[in-house]
């Protein structure tokens, strides 16, 4: 639908290969204004939830009694409210930041950096601000700060990563579990260590949370199991890390397929939607739709030939013959079309000429301005109407297209065949609805009648009742 496509978001770097394949976009990672001071110490990994939130309780003490301000990302506002309750047992003083108090965000986002403050935040809060450090927080000189110095760079004979490994500062984030997708986890880390500032990250783990269980825990619980921990204790390494992530791109690789899959199917009715769209857009945009009328009505008579010429039945001529005077008011005899009979395209040469001069006798009947509207007005409401019926048909189709897979049979193969050939009869529908709309819709009745006492006598005796019915209507 659109020829450029284009973005710009902090955590695009883990889904790189999905906006290649899906959107043909490559990511490009932007280099940050200033070095990053944020360090990442190891998850701590518990066996249960009980045992994860009484650990994340004992770093916000220790955090608020040293003065360093904090940020605690949860998942949901219930985990949120369950570790509030906790604080509060403890006396710690906090601000819940979630969909319930977002009146006070601006506020409480702008305090969370201050010297001693705790926060608790749901994924979505406080996203897109720079939290501000205040005074105290930070024990490095600002000069330092200031300075292009790296976490590898050497203060006083220690790099800087060990200096704020040993004595933490600016804000602290912990992270109450890891979230299926690692962009989500970059998103809650990216909170710290703003422009230029100190800042550290921490996430607390269980084997209880929904990735552990469903992906990522038989292997750090057999680890557990031989280690014999008790209650309490807890499990840090490096290695861990990276089974935790490599459940997290299992997690990205799997809901990426469902993605891709639905894309699939999506991909066969954008390309309908295109063909349908230009369609109308041609009719909006033309200064006169006739030709378009002309059109369509030669695509439907040449349909028809088409398939009546295919076989050998002696009838076919005068079957075609009746389906013309039935649907134009042309008069047509079996004698004048025998002479280019079985040729559909001439056959279709000689009937769209008929219904050409036909249609121009009853716009002479017709105030000129008032026919064109009536004209695009015609074809747009045989389009939309017909559009609706197939989007809802489409619809029962997609619901029902996995059983298909029960017969050994591919579903988005066999749903692109069925949409394939619904979509034919769409357009057949659309286009032989407005060919039978041509010669009886007027845009008055003294138009109709003065158009009726052109027609020959037989054809009138036929359907001047059903022209007038729908004049009238």
């Amino acid at each position: 639908m659109y020829e450029k496509l284009a973005g710009m978001t902090g955590t695009a770097e883990t889904e790189a290969e999905e906006f290649h394949q899906i959107y043909g976009l490559d990511v490009v990672v932007i280099p940050t204004n200033r070095p990053v001071r944020r360090v990442d110490f190891n998850d701590l990994i518990y066996k249960t939830q009980r045992e994860k939130f009484a650990a994340i309780i004992d770093q916000i003490e220790e955090c608020h009694r040293r003065g360093q301000p904090v940020l605690v990302g949860t998942i949901s506002v219930e985990k949120s409210e369950v570790l509030s309750r906790m604080l509060r047992r403890r006396g710690i003083p906090h601000n819940v930041l979630n969909a319930k108090n977002h009146e006070r965000e601006a506020e409480i986002v702008a305090r969370a950096g201050q010297k001693g403050a705790v926060t608790i935040a749901t994924n979505m809060a406080g996203r897109g601000t720079d939290i501000k450090l205040g005074e105290g927080v930070v024990y490095l000189d600002r000069r330092l700060i200031e300075s292009d110095l790296t976490l590898d760079s050497r203060i006083d004979g220690k790099t800087l990563r060990q200096l704020l490994e040993e004595k933490p500062c600016g804000l602290f984030v912990i992270g109450s579990e890891r979230h299926e997708a690692r962009r989500i986890d970059r998103q809650l880390r990216g909170r710290c260590a703003r422009q230029g500032d100190p800042g550290c990250s921490q996430f607390f783990v269980s084997l209880e949370d929904d990735l552990m269980r469903l992906f990522g825990s038989d292997r750090i619980a057999g680890i557990m199991e031989k280690l014999g921990l008790e209650e309490g204790q807890v499990l840090e390494h490096r290695w861990l890390n990276r089974s935790i992530e490599n459940a997290q791109r299992r997690v990205e690789q799997h809901n990426f397929a469902i993605r891709k899959r639905t894309l699939e199917y999506d991909d066969v009715m954008n390309r309908q939607r295109e063909v349908i769209y230009d369609f109308r857009s041609s009719i909006i945009r033309a200064a006169d739709a006739r030709e378009h009328l002309y059109d369509i009505a030669a695509d439907v008579v040449y349909e028809q030939a088409e398939a009546l010429t295919a076989g050998a039945e002696q009838s076919a001529l005068s079957e075609f013959t009746a389906w013309v005077n039935s649907v134009f008011p042309l008069g047509m005899s079996s004698d004048r079309l025998a002479e280019v009979w079985p040729d559909p395209d001439k056959v279709t040469e000689v009937v769209a000429g008929a219904i050409r001069q036909a249609y121009e006798t009853k716009a002479a009947t017709e105030e000129p301005e008032a026919l064109r509207e009536m004209e695009r007005a015609m074809i747009l409401q045989a389009i939309d109407s017909h559009w609706q019926e197939f989007l809802r048909a489409m619809d029962s189709l997609r619901e029902g297209i996995a059983l298909r897979a029960y017969g050994q049979r591919d579903p988005l193969v066999e749903y692109k065949r069925e949409a394939y050939s619904m979509f034919a009869d769409l357009m057949s529908q659309i286009k032989r609805d407005i060919a039978h709309r041509m010669f009886r819709s007027a845009t008055s009745l003294e138009a109709l009648e003065t158009f009726l006492a052109s027609l020959p006598q037989a054809y009138i005796h036929e359907e001047v009742s059903a022209l007038e019915t729908a004049a009238a209507a």
